[in-house]
């Protein structure tokens, strides 16, 4: 059974909270393919925003309603936002993904336009289907991406050749390939499934140490921008706190014990 909470109701965003702590958050806008407009920026940056400081929330899962996970931007929006120079709106709406402290599990169906690679290298965790396909779409229109692909997607493939052919040519990858070269990690037979397993790490993550959980994104974060040297000096510094922590006796004795920790909450 899940319930929602009144601060996560959202114009462009359904959200669901299970009893364990984790949170469904599904793109809304079925009838224009979940295109981003500016309310989508607004209600992602408010949400993941929120999400972050709220301790009953262990682990995210971001889906897409309808027929396809995303289109990308919604053009009129786009030409808004130019004349606005609102762009670092627009990266704080999609980097809010990566700034949140929770894991944020991305379960992604059919296409993947545009803005939408942007949004999903800000997560932590890429699932899709099989009928799954991404595109870097924003050579087509005269523009080079600007809220992310271009600084994430590199450190998440590895392959600077793919993806510098990705974003050339803006060529659909397929969810064979995504998973090949590491874009993407599981692919599941239906969206139904997708959702399924999203689900099903997510309340796994909820049942672990949320301390332990919270300061490993934190750090792998910070290692990924990092030098080997400068992230174990960090994390000595880190753990040299965190290690005070009541989790860590939890843990020990329900790993004796072999029964479920109850953890406090932060």
């Amino acid at each position: 059974m899940t319930t929602t909470t009144f601060k996560y109701q959202y114009e462009t965003l359904n959200v669901k909270i299970y009893p364990d702590g984790v949170a469904h958050v599904e793109l809304n806008r079925p009838d224009k393919l979940n295109s981003f407009s500016p309310g989508l920026f607004e209600d992602i940056l408010q949400c993941f925003t929120t999400m972050s400081k709220d301790s009953d929330i262990h682990a995210i899962v971001l889906s897409g309603s309808g027929r396809m996970f995303t289109a990308g931007i919604d053009y009129v929006a786009r030409q808004a936002f130019a004349k606005q120079a609102h762009l670092n709106y627009l990266q704080r709406s999609i980097s809010s993904l990566e700034k949140c402290s929770q894991p944020v599990i991305v379960a992604m169906h059919n296409g993947v336009f545009g803005v939408g690679v942007d949004l999903v290298t800000a997560g932590d965790i890429r699932y899709g289907t099989k009928d799954s396909y991404y595109c870097v779409k924003e050579v087509d229109l005269g523009l080079a991406p600007d809220v992310g692909t271009l600084q994430r997607l590199p450190k998440i493939i590895g392959n600077d050749s793919l993806v510098r052919e990705l974003c050339y040519t803006a060529r659909i990858m397929k969810s064979n390939e995504a998973l090949q070269c590491g874009f993407i990690n599981r692919i599941f037979d239906t969206k139904e499934q997708l959702i399924e397993g999203a689900l099903k790490t997510a309340h796994e993550i909820a049942s672990k140490s949320p301390v332990a959980v919270i300061s490993t994104k934190h750090l792998l974060n910070y290692s990924r921008d990092h030098s080997v040297d400068e992230g174990l000096d960090y994390i000595r510094v880190w753990n040299s706190a965190m290690l005070m922590t009541e989790d860590i006796p939890k843990s020990i004795e329900a790993f004796v014990t072999k029964t479920p920790a109850k953890y406090s909450k932060l």
